[in-house]
């Protein structure tokens, strides 16, 4: 029997999970041969139907959102089309990131039906801050010593890879990004530091509930592999934890629980 998924939050009208890293959220074109999804494990988990109303990559771990009904998918679909859901991720990135900056680079679609080439360029952007950083006593790729940096990003849209193409344009890729990272540094890690997966993880959601209105804050922890790499470089102090929160709608004086670990 598989490990029950981490749900993060759950009412009448939607689920929040953790999705583990590796995990598809459900059957695309490209997952020939996968036999297990996020859809597919929630549904059975919970002995209904859920509908999924956003993605994350497959090897992105963190808060991935449901809705337990047709009507609210839809609900929340707009607002995520809409760019009213707020995201928040962690990344450990190649060299010395920078303090703070708004990456406003267009990205042309990656679906592998057509050329890159062909398809249209979209605007794109990603805010981008420095939470810490550390440098190694080890030659990786040219230099004496390595230098790799804690990243917080947060999207204000929904480009495929958006992050991943965003840092590595940069000059920033992230660690374990087989696809626009650097093999190198992607290698020590995982042969190194026992990370070979994308370290890349959303870490907090905030959207409006569909049904009161209210502002849901979602936030998850880190894998144990990410946890155990952040104790290594010293961290800790940025580790975010399983719990929510809500806040009132704006129209209503506003008032803030504490975040709620969940269990």
């Amino acid at each position: 029997m598989s490990t029950p998924l981490p749900i993060l939050y759950q009412d009448d009208a939607l689920v929040v999970i953790a999705k583990p890293s590796g995990l598809l959220v459900h059957r695309t074109a490209l997952a020939r041969g996968e036999t297990r999804f996020a859809l597919q494990l929630l549904r059975d988990q919970l002995g209904r139907h859920v509908y999924p109303v956003h993605r994350l990559d497959r090897p992105t771990s963190g808060v991935l959102v449901f809705a337990l009904s047709s009507e609210i998918a839809r609900t929340l679909g707009e607002a995520f089309a809409e760019q009213r859901v707020s995201k928040r991720y962690l990344a450990v990135v190649r060299g010395h990131g920078p303090e703070a900056e708004c990456l406003d680079y267009a990205l042309r679609e990656e679906d592998g039906r057509r050329p890159k080439a062909e398809m249209p360029a979209m605007a794109a952007t990603t805010e981008v801050r420095r939470l810490d950083s550390v440098e190694l006593p080890v030659r990786v790729d040219r230099y004496p010593s390595a230098r790799y940096s804690l990243m917080e990003a947060r999207p204000l849209t929904g480009r495929r890879h958006q992050i991943r193409r965003h840092l590595s344009r940069r000059g920033y890729p992230i660690i374990g990004d087989a696809r626009h990272g650097k093999g190198n540094h992607n290698r020590f890690f995982s042969e190194n530091l026992d990370t070979s997966r994308l370290l890349l993880a959303a870490v907090e959601m905030s959207l409006e509930h569909p049904v009161t209105g209210e502002r849901l804050t979602v936030s998850a922890g880190l894998e144990d592999d990410m946890t155990q790499l952040f104790a290594r470089f010293g961290w800790n102090a940025h580790l975010p934890r399983h719990g929510h929160r809500f806040e009132k709608a704006e129209t209503e004086p506003s008032t803030t629980q504490a975040a709620i670990p969940t269990p």
